[in-house]
């Protein structure tokens, strides 16, 4: 069964950049969509990005939109997150997840994924 792998998470100061990689463990084959997921401590899971089979289409949760850029590696197999102006409210565990169908219905909703990764800490101070 394919897994998944992050990389990337880390400490930052206000207004600086990260960029979360994940890449799965087995090539993927047919249509899938592949998404950022983040849990603030206390707080539930919300969807961060979204980026379908050939990286043609992405969506943005509201929270990060305009300060995020989700893309796919050459190998199709990783994806990419981004993330810029980074502020304290982003802090959270950041998790990769992956479903084997298109992105366009509930492309950020926690609930329509069943593979996930183990998540990777992105700690923002003021």
């Amino acid at each position: 069964q394919v897994a998944l792998v992050e990389s990337g998470g880390g400490s930052v100061q206000a207004g600086g950049s990260l960029t979360l990689s994940c890449a799965t463990t087995e090539s993927l084959a047919g249509r899938n969509c592949m998404a950022w997921f983040r849990q603030p401590p206390g707080k539930e899971r919300e969807g961060v990005a979204a980026i379908s089979t050939r990286g043609i289409s992405k969506y943005y949760g509201d929270p990060v939109k305009g300060r995020s850029s989700i893309s796919r590696g050459s190998s199709n197999n990783t994806i990419h997150l981004q993330l810029s102006r980074l502020k304290p409210e982003d802090t959270a565990t950041y998790f990769c997840a992956l479903r084997l169908n298109s992105c366009v219905y509930d492309g950020l909703r926690p609930t329509s994924y069943a593979t996930w990764g183990q998540g990777t800490q992105v700690t923002v101070s003021a």
